[in-house]
């Protein structure tokens, strides 16, 4: 308790408090539609692929616009940035309990769009909240702050008891005065030291343009643009990335010519990827694999959240003692294991709920200790950083209720869904044990000296081919 409290006292405690509930409330409206979609779905005809989509396009969009944030965070104070993108997400939590009628499907997708800037606010609460804390307990801080994922606590508690009683439309209004709290903590106590370049017009301007564009690709892929069916949903995240990176500075687009980076990008879209996929999509699996009320599955996936959110925390201090490549290198193999068992089991309601419990534990942990590494390996780019392989990370979000909602349309099982994503997981852990000697060199010292004296000629920050 002791360290704790040095830990805290040694930056800005009041602006980490403001940044956690600056991410706190943005994921809350970012994952509005998981625990509401059983009640859209009584209002609105969906097929299976289409309820999927619908929980997806938040995910998809918060992903895509992190790299933008992340990108006007590093040209400008990152308290404006949080402020705009509190109002921003407030958006749809206004427009449904206004509107007369049902509002069509096209509709709920531009909300939807909306909804990924609360996302969207991980690009920069994070680095906003490191920026006044020394590198030695920036995997404890870090963690800290994105346990803003305890969010999702809410959606399953909230939301599904309001729209049971007056309706889902009025229950998104349920959290606007989470969103007025968030925003009167970063007026009071953000402060933002991070280092800053570039033009803050066009850092702005492109944030607009991406934001723009995701909602007209939204419709495209919708009406059949890209192919009919499943072939436009798969290549809307590709399209969209494309875009954001196309309107980054070229110094900022220089992090994806490194190896390195890529790989990051793969553990997070699986650890983030998957807690945020899940609980967008764990209501409907719970709802229609085990026909659990839509109350008491929402009351499960606040639980499962809340598992995963509250040992972010612990994750990144793990970390902080043990380095993130050795602690990835476990929870990465615990996740393709609990996927693949999933897969060949389809377990009944209590196998079910204690794999997932295990999924969202790793899930958890792995973001934790995830981004204790970004600082060490990037310093003075935690924000594009943060952006980018943030990014990544709401692609995996994006793609898991897809895979799974494609999975259960085609073949009537999700079996192939978390075949698909254990798969992956199994990628990503083999990915981090090839690099382990050269990355525990810039990830700790002492690490270094341990386990990857071979590597020892390799600059600090550096990567093979640099």
């Amino acid at each position: 308790m002791k360290n704790l409290q040095h830990a805290l006292r040694s930056g800005n405690w009041r602006s980490l408090l403001a940044c956690f509930l600056y991410f706190d409330t943005g994921f809350t409206v970012w994952v509005l539609y998981g625990p509401l979609a059983p009640f859209i779905g009584k209002s609105i005809a969906m097929t299976a692929a289409q309820q999927g989509f619908l929980v997806a396009v938040p995910v998809l969009s918060a992903a895509i616009l992190r790299v933008a944030l992340g990108n006007l965070y590093q040209s400008t104070n990152g308290r404006r940035v949080a402020l705009m993108g509190v109002l921003l997400s407030a958006v749809p939590t206004i427009v449904l309990p206004l509107l007369p009628t049902t509002p069509s499907y096209t509709l709920l997708l531009v909300l939807g769009v909306f909804l990924g800037v609360g996302g969207a606010s991980f690009a920069v609460a994070l680095p906003m909240a490191g920026s006044s804390y020394p590198p030695k307990v920036q995997g404890l801080v870090l963690g800290l702050a994105a346990a803003g994922n305890i969010g999702a606590v809410l959606d399953g508690f909230l939301f599904p008891h309001v729209a049971d009683a007056l309706g889902w439309q009025y229950a998104a209004a349920a959290a606007l005065p989470l969103l007025a709290i968030a925003g009167l903590a970063l007026f009071a106590w953000g402060e933002d030291r991070g280092e800053k370049a570039g033009s803050v017009g066009r850092a702005l301007a492109g944030f607009a343009t991406i934001f723009a564009g995701l909602i007209v690709l939204v419709l495209a892929v919708h009406a059949g643009a890209f192919g009919s069916g499943r072939a436009g949903v798969l290549l809307l995240p590709v399209l969209g990335a494309a875009g954001a990176i196309a309107l980054l500075p070229a110094r900022y687009r220089a992090v994806l010519a490194e190896r390195d980076t890529w790989v990051m990008m793969l553990v997070y879209s699986i650890t983030f990827g998957g807690f945020v996929g899940m609980s967008s999509y764990v209501t409907l699996l719970l709802t229609t694999l085990y026909q659990m009320p839509k109350l008491e599955a929402g009351l499960f996936m606040s639980l499962l959240a809340f598992l995963g959110a509250i040992v972010r925390p612990v994750g990144g201090y793990v970390a902080d003692r043990i380095t993130g490549v050795r602690a990835l290198t476990g929870l990465l193999a615990a996740i393709s294991a609990a996927d693949f068992l999933f897969a060949a089991w389809m377990p009944p309601l209590g196998g079910g709920i204690a794999i997932l419990v295990c999924l969202y534990l790793a899930f958890g942990l792995g973001n934790g200790a995830t981004f204790q590494l970004v600082p060490h390996r990037w310093k003075g780019k935690t924000g594009l950083l943060s952006g980018v392989i943030g990014a990544a990370g709401g692609i995996g979000g994006f793609y898991l209720p897809v895979v799974m909602g494609i999975a259960k349309e085609s073949t009537g099982s999700y079996q192939m869904g978390f075949a698909t994503f254990g798969a992956l997981a199994a990628c990503a852990c083999l990915a981090i044990l090839a690099l382990r000697a050269q990355w525990l060199v810039w990830a700790s010292p002492a690490g270094a000296a341990i386990g990857a004296a071979p590597a020892a000629h390799v600059p600090h920050g550096a990567t093979a081919g640099e």
